[in-house]
């Protein structure tokens, strides 16, 4: 969210057209009954909406029509999770994702334009690990010219932190990060540069549609994740929705509209009428961005990462 854009005076959305916890809470169990495993809670940044933690004990009660309890995660900035740790341990989440680009605080700070320095992001990862939100999983997106230096030491300090370390190819997400193909850090170069001091060997998906390419260390202490979607791009097999926090579901990350629930559901509509939405738009969807990329797609709009999530 650029400074010179998202300012003090930026005229964000009125509560009023923001989704209630209750109102996210019957959406996503209305996915659950469709099948939905997962649910990650993501932003913009989560910690700074109020009382997060009553949002995430709505959740956590929801079950699979087997009866399981749904996987609950949520990915951060670290920069809160001190003072909220425990809370949203108790509340019932049970892992988190922390976005973290560089241990370098000047490159840490210009890559993401924050007034505060990483030791409050690696202080938040202690409080969160006592809370016993594990596994603690960090997501370094790497830019060609900003932080590639960093991906040798961040290997490093992972592994001996015991933490999954996830690389991430930089995006072209949204119209606002000025985004070039000759920026993007490949995976493959990526696996190199720590294969070369950190000798590595792949691992097989977890299951299908893991977004993450999975690469062990050869002495087995640990793993790193590399999310390659511009250069291996793996629309088929994507399994995502995101619902953004004015109500609209979005099949793709590089989606220019989504579907509105919202409005139907303040409307009166049913959960049958819901379900009846959800499934329609995921029976035809088509994303293919990824796949697609090119000067042609370059000045297509699309939503704005904060507004989607990751």
């Amino acid at each position: 969210m650029p400074a010179e854009v998202f300012g003090r005076d930026y005229a964000f959305l009125p509560h009023s057209e923001v989704l209630t916890y209750e109102e996210i809470r019957r959406i996503a169990g209305i996915a659950v009954q469709l099948g939905v495993g997962k649910l990650r809670i993501t932003g913009g940044e989560p910690l700074i909406r109020k009382a997060l933690p009553d949002l995430i004990a709505m959740l956590a009660d929801l079950r699979t029509p087997e009866g399981e309890p749904v996987d609950l995660t949520l990915t951060t900035n670290g920069s809160a999770l001190r003072p909220l740790a425990k809370a949203l341990a108790d509340a019932g989440l049970q892992r988190i994702t922390v976005s973290l680009d560089s241990l370098d605080d000047e490159t840490f700070r210009r890559m993401n334009g924050v007034d505060f320095p990483v030791s409050r992001v690696l202080d938040g990862i202690d409080a969160a690990r006592a809370a016993g939100l594990a596994p603690i999983k960090v997501n370094m997106v790497v830019k060609k010219g900003e932080n590639e230096a960093s991906i040798v030491p961040m290997a490093h300090w992972a592994r001996a932190e015991g933490l999954t370390l996830r690389y991430i190819e930089y995006m072209d997400v949204g119209t606002t990060n000025g985004w070039r193909l000759d920026d993007v850090v490949t995976a493959a170069e990526i696996v190199a540069a720590i294969d070369r001091e950190l000798p590595l060997e792949p691992v097989a998906p977890g299951y299908r549609g893991e977004v993450a390419g999975r690469w062990r260390f050869r002495d087995g202490t640990g793993e790193i994740g590399v999310i390659s979607s511009v250069s291996q791009p793996f629309c088929g097999d994507c399994t995502r929705a995101r619902l953004s926090a004015e109500g609209r579901i979005y099949t793709c990350l590089f989606s220019a509209t989504g579907t509105d629930l919202r409005g139907p559901l303040r409307a009166g509509a049913s959960d049958a009428d819901l379900q009846a939405i959800v499934e329609n738009l995921w029976s035809v969807r088509a994303d293919r961005y990824s796949e697609l990329r090119s000067k042609a797609t370059s000045h297509l709009p699309r939503v704005e990462m904060f507004a989607v999530g990751g």
